[in-house]
């Protein structure tokens, strides 16, 4: 549990695994589908999550889930349903 809060509680590090679902991305695209990261901050997630094995720099193609990636991905896309069925009621309380 440490390293799943460790790593996943940093920001941008679930967009970032969020937005390889489909298969690799460039650092700019990357970047761009994330909307609002900077180089940086992008950066240091990358290194990160390379680190613990859940993404892989390919040549030419950027980066890409590895397979310990997917099998986290598929661990996010019932809590990403489950957030989009509330609606974000936190914004509607105002």
């Amino acid at each position: 549990m440490a390293l799943l809060t460790e790593l996943l509680g940093r920001r941008w590090a679930v967009r970032v695994v969020w937005e390889l679902r489909r298969g690799a991305l460039t650092f700019r695209a990357l970047q761009k589908a994330c909307g609002g990261v900077s180089p940086s901050v992008l950066q240091s997630r990358l290194h990160e999550l390379q680190r613990v094995g859940v993404i892989e720099k390919v040549p030419r193609m950027g980066y890409r889930l590895s397979a310990s990636g997917e099998s986290l991905y598929r661990t996010l896309e019932p809590l990403a349903e489950w957030a989009e069925a509330r609606d974000r009621p936190w914004r509607r309380a105002k």
